[in-house]
């Protein structure tokens, strides 16, 4: 489970533009590590666990409604209760807001743009977690 990837693909709506021009408050980005690191510690540990601290988060590059982006995420390491949880923002989609193309018109892009990043510490207490090998864990 140390390693293993998870990704969420969303497209940003108006409802989460904040700023003039459509400009998605970083803080969405937050929302949506919070999601996969949740999934990652539902993972390994059957379940939801707690968020302790963000070590840092980089906000590299503006995001805009219309935009799909994934947001990836892997357990880097692992305690007794605590795991190292590292998470990627990338655009993957962007309207293309030109001059003589319909409001619709989009693009793929050929690389994804890293938007951000983060490194989150989650917490799941001992009596909370139950392993692959529990019968309960539905493994």
């Amino acid at each position: 489970m140390i390693g293993e990837k998870v990704t969420i693909r969303v497209r940003m709506s108006m409802h989460d533009a904040h700023y003039a021009g459509n400009l998605v408050n970083g803080s969405r980005m937050l929302d949506y590590f919070g999601d996969v690191a949740t999934e990652l510690l539902i993972r390994m540990d059957g379940d939801e666990g707690l968020l302790r601290t963000y070590e840092h988060v980089d906000i590299l590059a503006p995001v805009y409604a219309g935009d799909f982006m994934e947001y990836v995420g892997w357990i880097e390491s692992a305690g007794n209760t605590s795991r190292k949880i590292m998470l990627e923002a990338y655009k993957v989609i962007e309207l293309c807001n030109e001059e003589g193309l319909p409001e619709s018109a989009a693009r793929v892009l050929e690389e994804p743009v890293l938007v951000g990043r983060a490194e989150m510490i989650g917490v799941t207490p001992v009596e909370c977690q139950r392993g692959p090998q529990d019968e309960a864990f539905g493994r």
